[in-house]
């Protein structure tokens, strides 16, 4: 089925307001070849339990970066372990330890930055798509985090077509907040992008 721009309107006044669970049973339902992508950060418990309480085996992509907390990488065991994910990790072709003292982290006024960027998590990611080709991406954007995720919405396309899933898009920390509670499910606030630095900077991956 192709989804365009009027039926996702459409579908998007219809599941504001509905229980997240029927958000994702119906894009499960629809969906042959689905993927739940996570970066370990705040709230990511949320989405991956949501899901994986649904359907048990939608495979996880998480693009390690190398870059990320010791808090982070104790946040994602925790959580890989107790929901037993189906983990596929994804890492750049080039060490940390090589790219550390070829250029570090350069700052993102530094035209080496996009370079940067590109290698920790736009290639991995690619290679991802690449390898699942999925035609469900859930992923656990929400309205506010930045400017361009203001113009989306519970469903929308990835510019390959994939139809994009954020059943909590519309949800607001406090809410997501007793979503944890509710299930007993941890949080990481340790999180550190360095291809984002800035909050509300997009990284490229939902753009």
């Amino acid at each position: 089925m192709k989804f365009t721009e009027h039926h996702l309107q459409h579908l998007n006044a219809q599941f504001r307001g509905i229980p997240t669970e029927e958000i994702i049973g119906w894009a499960l339902d629809y969906a042959r070849r689905p993927v739940v992508t996570t970066n370990f950060g705040p709230f990511s418990s949320s989405i991956l339990h949501a899901v994986t309480s649904i359907k048990r085996d939608v495979p996880v992509i998480w693009c390690d970066t190398g870059y990320n907390t010791r808090a982070t990488y104790e946040h994602a065991e925790e959580v890989i372990n107790s929901l037993e994910l189906n983990m596929r990790i994804y890492v750049p072709r080039q060490t940390r330890a090589r790219r550390d003292v070829i250029m570090g982290i350069p700052d993102i006024d530094d035209p080496r930055h996009k370079e940067f960027t590109w290698q920790v998590k736009l290639e991995p990611f690619k290679r991802a798509m690449e390898d699942h080709q999925p035609d469900v991406w859930f992923t656990n954007i929400r309205k506010g985090q930045t400017a361009y995720r203001d113009t989306l919405d519970i469903l929308s396309l990835s510019r390959d077509g994939i139809l994009k899933i954020s059943p909590f898009y519309h949800f607001s920390d406090t809410q997501l907040t007793a979503y944890l509670k509710q299930y007993h499910l941890t949080n990481e606030r340790d999180y550190y992008d360095p291809t984002k630095v800035l909050q509300h900077r997009e990284c490229g991956l939902h753009l």
